[in-house]
């Protein structure tokens, strides 16, 4: 059940208290601790409304749910009838537009297909009578459906979609530019133009004939979780590797996008089918697979005020393997990559509040704030 913390965060650590950037962080001084926030049903992404303290958490089986610090957990959407829930499959992704009017949604349907939807929002919750189907996505297979939501500082919706699954990206998904799968899309979700969502117009493949013009970013696996820095805009994306090797990808706040991070021809730095491909961005930090570890969680650089040591570094973990790991972002490297001590099972994602305070979500049940 949620408890007290969050109230005591809210005046302990307003908005505009936010820890402001500091020349860097020394990882070796970083110690935390984590604090049950509440038990769910697997809580697997989490969304903050603007202007507002409360934490709102999707849980893989369909359903969002309120955390406020002066009330029970409350359901404010419920797609459970609607959901198929295969090991990778459920209500997936969450987020709310930059003015708190709209809560989107990302989920596959019972069969099994992507879509993202756009309910109109207030105090009580989702209207339902509100949704609006903004994009959908066919799958092929069950697995490597991405499902991430976020809006970036440039008020744009950023979707992650896996190259369609199986294994080995066996239809040529994350290389192809004609198919939205294996992407990072970039779309302005309300309608436009007698369609359901816009492009916004320098998006880089927008004109190109044959081309998706929803495409920000290509050449991504199962990009499951990704992420803006707060401070800087930059863009952090968690890419889920085959089975030798995770990485974690960078796309700068100046970037123009188009970026290719190599999948097929590339798992992290090593060959994989094809063996290369030629200008693709190299991830900033990878993991080989193995001892414990098997998908990597991506996270966000902390920018909260709880844990001075830790402002900066970049916060995420390996699903199976579960222990908070961070390192600090210099020039496009990583550097003083250390493991931070807690370990939670079935880690399958970070949650970030207003505060620039960050979350931990497990499929076991339990949503956790990280604390020092």
């Amino acid at each position: 059940m949620l408890v007290g913390l969050l109230g005591a965060l809210v005046v302990a650590c307003s908005s505009e208290d936010r820890a402001p950037p500091v020349t860097g962080p020394d990882l070796e001084d970083a110690r935390i601790r984590l604090v049950p926030v509440a038990g769910l049903e697997q809580p697997v992404a989490m969304a903050v409304r603007p202007g507002e303290p409360a934490l709102y958490v999707a849980e893989k089986v369909g359903r969002v749910v309120a955390l406020s610090a002066d009330s029970d957990p409350r359901v404010v959407l419920d797609l459970t009838n609607r959901v198929s829930l295969g090991s990778e499959q459920g209500l997936l992704g969450v987020a709310f537009s930059p003015d708190g009017r709209y809560l989107y949604v990302d989920f596959t349907d019972t069969e099994g297909d992507t879509n993202v939807a756009e309910f109109a929002f207030d105090d009580d919750g989702a209207d339902p009578a509100s949704e609006r189907l903004v994009l959908f996505v066919e799958q092929p297979f069950s697995n490597h459906n991405g499902g991430a939501l976020a809006f970036g500082p440039d008020g744009y919706l950023y979707v992650a979609l896996g190259d369609g699954g199986s294994g080995g990206d066996p239809m040529g998904n994350a290389q192809s530019l004609s198919t939205l799968l294996g992407k990072l899309l970039r779309i302005s979700p309300r309608p436009s133009g007698g369609e359901p969502y816009g492009i916004p117009p320098d998006n880089p493949f927008v004109g190109r004939a044959g081309v998706r013009p929803e495409i920000w970013a290509y050449g991504l696996r199962n990009p499951w979780r990704f992420s803006f820095d707060a401070a800087t805009g930059d863009l952090w994306i968690g890419d889920v590797g085959q089975n030798a090797w995770e990485e974690i990808d960078l796309d700068p706040s100046a970037s123009d996008g188009g970026s290719n991070f190599g999948w097929d021809g590339l798992e992290g730095t090593h060959p994989f089918e094809g063996g290369s491909a030629p200008g693709s961005v190299p991830p900033v930090f990878e993991y080989a697979n193995g001892e414990g570890s098997c998908a990597v969680t991506g996270g966000y650089v902390y920018r909260g005020a709880l844990i001075p040591a830790l402002e900066g570094a970049y916060v995420f973990a390996d699903y199976c393997g579960g222990r908070l790991e961070a390192f600090v972002p210099r020039n496009g490297r990583a550097t003083q990559a250390r493991f931070l001590g807690p370990q939670v099972d079935a880690l399958a994602s970070f949650g970030e509040d207003a505060r620039g305070e960050l979350y931990v979500l497990s499929l076991v049940g339990t949503v956790f704030l990280i604390a020092a």
